[in-house]
């Protein structure tokens, strides 16, 4: 029994080494071929660089305008993140613990918005903002960034103040709390895992977001890093060497985010799967 136990868990150790090299090999690949020129590229493309070079790296951060679309980038992320946590979990609270007859219909409201894809309401927002001269301006992006961001905040946090004790709530009540010091200073720190995974949710989804930034930003100065990644694809030309410094540029920070509140996010998905 015990060697079956062993071999099935050295099977598994095996997958798991394998998916972790499928999906790290890419991302090296990248971070090699960004050393190289084009010419290194073609002619060995899995070969080590020759000659290391940091020319990509600062052409694609000046010449290719990284700097303000990073910047951009990190406002239009940052101002939606702290929206969505804060009006997100002020909504879940108020649906998970807090009793008035619509909660149920609220919440229906909320999770049909998590349906509706972003190409279908594209032409009303842009003609809609365009009335009200919010195209070519982050404003217009942070607007819709917070409204799809919404849903999946006020589902998950809905799910962790469910989950806290009715007992906990009630001893509030009768020390005399309010009800918002009982949401800021009791219910949210109890479910700060669940603003964590929700945030970072939201961030990378933001940071990589195309379409709108797209469709919606048309100053060079106030494009996001997506939209200026696709200067480096040119209809009968392409750099890669640049392409992929710049990629990388881009991913650095969603890399750094992740690496640096992964255990609290792996924490909050498994306090979130459990209700009660």
């Amino acid at each position: 029994m015990k060697n079956n136990v062993s071999i099935v868990k050295i099977i598994i150790y095996i997958f798991l080494v394998c998916m972790a090299v499928l999906y790290l090999a890419p991302l090296l690949w990248v971070f090699n071929v960004s050393f190289k020129t084009n010419a290194e590229i073609f002619s060995a493309p899995f070969a080590p660089p020759i000659a290391p070079t940091m020319d990509n790296f600062t052409f694609a951060w000046t010449a290719g305008k990284l700097g303000i679309a990073t910047l951009n980038s990190f406002i239009v992320c940052f101002i939606t993140l702290a929206l969505s946590l804060v009006v997100g979990s002020m909504a879940a609270f108020a649906i998970g613990r807090l009793r008035w007859k619509l909660a149920k219909a609220a919440m229906t409201y909320f999770l049909l918005g998590m349906m509706i894809p972003v190409h279908c309401v594209l032409i009303p927002l842009f003609t809609r903002f365009a009335k009200v001269n919010l195209t070519n301006n982050l404003t217009g992006l942070i607007l819709p960034y917070l409204t799809f961001a919404l849903p999946i905040t006020i589902f998950i946090m809905t799910g962790f103040f469910e989950s806290m004790p009715n007992e906990l709530i009630e001893s509030a009540c009768i020390d005399g709390a309010t009800i918002y010091q009982i949401f800021f200073k009791i219910c949210l720190p109890l479910a700060k895992t669940g603003l964590f995974v929700t945030g970072l949710m939201t961030f990378i989804a933001n940071w990589n977001e195309l379409l709108l930034a797209m469709v919606f930003i048309s100053d060079e100065a106030k494009k996001t890093l997506p939209v200026s990644l696709s200067k480096f694809v040119g209809p009968y030309n392409t750099n890669y060497s640049q392409m992929f410094a710049a990629i990388i540029i881009a991913i650095i920070p969603t890399i750094i985010v992740y690496c640096a509140f992964s255990n609290q996010i792996v924490d909050g998905l498994t306090a979130g799967a459990v209700k009660g």
